[in-house]
């Protein structure tokens, strides 16, 4: 269906609002560096790949070798068998494709757009989340919508409510950006990046230095792909897209002047804000790079009879909480990886060599009855016999750790050409997946790095690592699966190219992308705004209890003082004044907090480090308020930046929550 004018007119001032945005936030070339959240062995991998006197490691291998793809299907078989099928096709029975127009209403209801079908919804509650879209993410929308209503029509239902319509309204309008000129900067914004060619998008050093990529996460993914869809047609100085010879290079990210922001620094409502965008761009993304896209419902399933293996995740983790309130992963799972750690990351074919079929039943028998109760004993255990533990309490899971609905999404990344669209989407979809899930699959991955850290010892590099994991997280009983299909080497390769990229590049993917924290406090903007389309009269009482001068607090562009709040438990309270300049950060805020309080005699719990000042590891700066829920800040958060994005938020210091293993 085509878009009507001022359906075109509005969504090309949506994607001019995040360029602009963006542009306000440019990061110079100065403030590029490593990603500040990669790991350890990511940082002793570029080190090494550095070096010129160093042998290649054998991490950097560019194709898998016969060990490791035999490694492959002896897991496929070994799966096979566990699961009583000879061929893992004939799970379809308990797996079926949503039936026309399923699909789409559960998508939209997924994207926190299921008003738009329904009657019940005015037309503020449906502009909201619209409002925030790009012009790309927005034709995705527009594109569900779409078949929904074809296949309402082929039912012989009354279609919904064009979302042209919608976008055309007097209230999208108003929460719409200003008009003027916004088409003209939203063409220039774009063409400024377009201008950028491939080729310096990835830089590539001396011949034997690693390749570097830039991941920049300002802007909309799927805008992005737009613009390397364009070059891959129409080349820029006979730039082309580099072909992905299956080394992994260091990834660069520009620095944001407002930090990193990591899942488990917002709050569960802004969280479930980010999914439903992340969810939108990830379909756009899909759409242009022609991925398919099919979510599977799994039938009811009869749950046996188990404390802890073919326990659905969640449940499982409600009962461990019962227990320890803090948990992230479930404390079965937590103990069997730091058995691994301490016992297993130096045996050698760890997760390679295979455990006693006989011991380990008898093992999960005596864990069944045995582990809450504490009588256990870990020290009789074998390494390898845990590890086949590990690989089975996976499989076992009555729906896959990577869920029914985007297992085969996961899957086919690994048919993306260009490495930076594989993360794009990666990092979409680990945002999408459930809290249970995402926490316990950082935990193992975190448990596999370590693995391939210790490859010295244990012979296992990240291939082999990658190719024995891939299909205990790629395939399930319940989800049917082409993973088992075509040829052989190549079909190893590709799953194990996944696996490996999420081992890689885990931490970064565990970080929310700027262009989405942008949407979100552009989401909560707007619905903080929603009394100015309500009756006159409730606008005018409002303001008589909120005078306009306390929305929008005065600025000192040269001096400006915040009161921060202290919420220190039993440590300290109160509140602080503090002054901000141009380039103050949350670290010197916090430190700031630790010699004017934790040094005196009262309070002074906190470590003296050698130079004097004192060291608080538990205490974060929040955000909260204004236009987000609450914000841990990172530490290299520029701090005037923050008070220009969200003047009307408060600032208070307190404790980091003490989770469990996980994120």
């Amino acid at each position: 269906m085509p878009w009507g004018k001022s359906g075109s007119a509005a969504l090309l001032l949506l994607s001019g609002k995040v360029i602009r945005r963006v542009k306000a936030r440019d990061p110079s070339p100065t403030e590029m560096s490593v990603e500040p959240w990669a790991s350890p062995q990511d940082q002793a991998a570029a080190k090494q790949a550095h070096s010129p006197h160093d042998s290649p490691s054998q991490d950097q291998e560019t194709f898998p070798d016969k060990v490791c793809v035999d490694s492959f299907w002896h897991e496929v078989e070994t799966i096979q068998q566990g699961s009583g099928d000879t061929d893992l096709g004939c799970s379809r029975r308990d797996s079926r494709h949503s039936e026309e127009g399923e699909q789409e209403e559960q998508w939209l209801a997924d994207a926190g757009l299921s008003t738009l079908i329904s009657e019940d919804g005015e037309d503020v509650d449906k502009a909201l989340l619209l409002s925030t879209l790009t012009k790309t993410q927005a034709l995705a929308v527009q594109r569900r919508l779409d078949s929904y209503t074809l296949s309402r029509r082929k039912r012989n239902k009354q279609p919904p409510r064009d979302v042209r319509d919608i976008f055309s309204s007097p209230i999208a309008q108003t929460l719409l950006p200003e008009a003027e000129n916004t088409e003209d900067l939203t063409q220039h914004s774009m063409a400024s990046v377009a201008k950028t060619p491939l080729s310096a998008m990835t830089l590539e050093h001396h011949r034997g230095a690693p390749k570097e990529e830039f991941l920049i996460t300002d802007i909309a993914y799927c805008e992005q792909a737009v613009i390397f869809i364009k070059q891959a047609k129409f080349p820029q100085n006979n730039s082309q897209h580099r072909k992905e010879d299956g080394t992994l290079p260091r990834v660069v990210c520009p620095k944001c002047r407002l930090g990193v922001t990591r899942i488990q620094d917002l709050s569960h409502a802004d969280m479930k804000k980010v999914r439903q965008l992340a969810l939108i761009d990830m379909t756009a993304l899909c759409d242009l790079l022609e991925v398919e896209v099919k979510r599977h419902k799994i039938g009811k399933r009869k749950i046996p009879e188990s404390t802890l293996f073919g326990v659905p995740l969640a449940t499982l983790l409600e009962n461990d909480q019962k227990q320890k309130p803090n948990a992230t992963i479930p404390l079965f799972l937590q103990a069997l990886l730091s058995f691994l750690e301490k016992k297993g990351v130096d045996s050698e074919g760890i997760l390679r060599v295979p455990g006693s079929q006989s011991r380990i039943k008898l093992l999960q028998q005596n864990l069944e009855s045995n582990f809450y109760s504490g009588h256990f004993n870990w020290d009789e255990v074998s390494p390898n016999d845990a590890a086949a533990l590990l690989k089975k309490f996976i499989r076992d899971l009555p729906d896959p750790l990577l869920t029914a609905e985007y297992l085969n999404t996961f899957s086919a990344v690994r048919d993306i050409t260009e490495l930076r669209q594989k993360l794009h989407m990666l990092n979409l979809l680990v945002l999408l997946l459930p809290e249970p899930n995402r926490n316990t699959l950082k935990a193992l991955l975190e448990f596999l790095s370590k693995v391939v850290s210790r490859e010295n010892r244990n012979r296992m590099n990240l291939w082999a690592v990658a190719t024995i994991m891939a299909p205990n997280l790629f395939l399930h009983k319940a989800v049917p699966s082409r993973l088992t299909d075509g040829a052989e080497k190549g079909q190893a390769e590709k799953a194990a190219d996944v696996m490996r990229l999420l081992v890689r590049y885990q931490d970064l993917l565990w970080t929310i992308p700027n262009f989405l924290v942008s949407q979100v406090r552009r989401l909560n903007e707007n619905s903080n705004r929603r009394y100015q389309f309500y009756d006159r009269r409730f606008k005018n009482l409002l303001k008589k209890i909120q005078p306009e001068s306390r929305e929008k607090p005065e600025k000192n562009k040269s001096e400006l003082r915040r009161t921060v709040k202290i919420q220190v438990g039993d440590l300290v309270s109160g509140s602080m004044d503090f002054q901000l300049g141009v380039n103050t950060r949350t670290s010197d805020l916090l430190e700031h907090f630790q010699r004017q309080f934790l040094r005196s005699p009262a309070n002074g719990k906190g470590k003296m480090r050698r130079n004097g000042s004192v060291s608080c590891p538990d205490c974060a700066l929040y955000e909260v308020g204004g236009n987000i829920g609450e914000h841990c800040l990172d530490l290299d958060t520029h701090l005037m930046d923050l008070y220009n994005s969200n003047p009307g938020g408060e600032w208070v210091i307190k404790r980091k929550p003490n989770g469990g293993r996980g994120v």
